[in-house]
């Protein structure tokens, strides 16, 4: 029988987690605001807000992972990107209420810690608060032998935001003849995998270095590419436009998230077509006969974001999502809804 007389020997490497630390260090600093007080390794972390930035400011907080996305990176042995997408989970919901990004905290969790790996984790998620310009300020890596498969790991993210309360966007001002502006995804995003996975790799027999059919790039290359984070296009918009309702579409697609930022009396009507789809949608739907309503409840079908405008300055602000390097379309409008009518209705062009 096996003498257990350290931690190391029950499984867990106080020298490597110590290692590891002292590695991201440099990585972690790169993203400190200027309001960030204290440095990382302590048990606390402390963040200064700007009293005189914020009339009345309302403190704004999200928490997310990435999902079944993670198996696909256990598959493909490509950890530099899901760190993107933690962050792009919970920023782009915090700031759908026009709320600025303050700070991030992950939660690394793993049967044994692999340095490379974790690295690489961290790498992703101090790239997503640089896209975010937010400040990772702290995070806890449990290693836990036992609890997870070898090799594999899971993730969580916390964002703290702030917004004065006269402006905050939570859909109330939305009206009839306000129109409806899509704005790009990447592509699959972080949700939908599980249905993702059993397409591709169980149906399909396909593995992640396959080509996919249309494509550029491996099965890894797609169903890896990132969220796309956007805080800092809002924020642009924030500066000049009356934003009404902001949607960041994620598990549940468009029919289950844009009504929850719509009042009662009001429905939205997208019209098919109006946007580009891009072709891995395309691709899911033909070989597995996803019928349209489920594929517009699973995925985001090409639109990460949802924002609901004045008519007047519709145009406008597609044209300035445009100049910001957005893909960005009308795509729809508000319309008075009857009590029997769905809140998202997907017309025909």
């Amino acid at each position: 029988m096996k003498k257990y007389s350290s931690y190391r020997d029950a499984g867990v490497d106080i020298e490597a987690g110590n290692a590891f630390v002292k590695a991201i260090g440099p990585l972690v600093r790169s993203t400190f605001r200027p309001e960030v007080q204290t440095d990382i390794g302590g048990f606390a972390s402390l963040f200064s807000l700007d009293p005189h930035k914020y009339k009345n400011p309302l403190l704004v907080s999200g928490t997310d992972g990435v999902g079944t996305k993670l198996r696909v990176a256990f598959m493909a042995g490509r950890f530099d990107t899901v760190g993107i997408d933690l962050v792009a989970m919970c920023v782009n919901d915090i700031v759908t209420c026009g709320a600025e990004p303050l700070f991030f905290l992950d939660y690394f969790a793993t049967g044994r810690l692999e340095n490379e790996v974790a690295v690489q984790v961290v790498s992703g998620i101090v790239e997503g608060c640089k896209q975010g310009g937010c400040a990772l300020i702290g995070g806890e890596t449990a290693e836990m032998p036992d609890s997870y498969p070898a090799g594999e790991f899971d993730l969580a993210g916390f964002a703290v935001g702030v917004v004065d309360r006269d402006a905050v966007i939570d859909g109330s001002m939305i009206a009839e003849g306000d129109a409806v502006i899509g704005v790009a995804s990447s592509g699959l995003h972080s949700n939908g995998y599980s249905l993702v996975r059993k397409v591709i790799f169980d149906q399909l027999a396909m593995n992640v270095d396959d080509q996919l059919p249309e494509f550029r790039g491996t099965v890894a290359d797609e169903l890896l590419r990132p969220t796309r984070i956007y805080a800092k296009t809002l924020q642009n918009l924030q500066k000049t436009f009356a934003l009404k309702g902001i949607v960041h579409i994620t598990g549940g697609g468009l029919l289950e998230n844009i009504p929850r930022i719509l009042p009662k009396t009001s429905k939205v009507v997208l019209h098919e077509g109006s946007w580009d789809r891009p072709a891995i949608f395309d691709f899911l739907q033909r070989e597995a006969g996803i019928a349209d309503d489920e594929m517009h409840r699973v995925f985001n079908n090409g639109l990460g974001l949802v924002i609901v405008v004045p008519e007047a300055q519709c145009e406008e602000i597609i044209a300035r999502l445009e100049g910001l390097g957005e893909s960005a379309w009308r795509v729809g409008r508000v319309e008075r809804r009857r009590e029997t009518d769905p809140s998202v209705e997907i017309a025909a062009s």
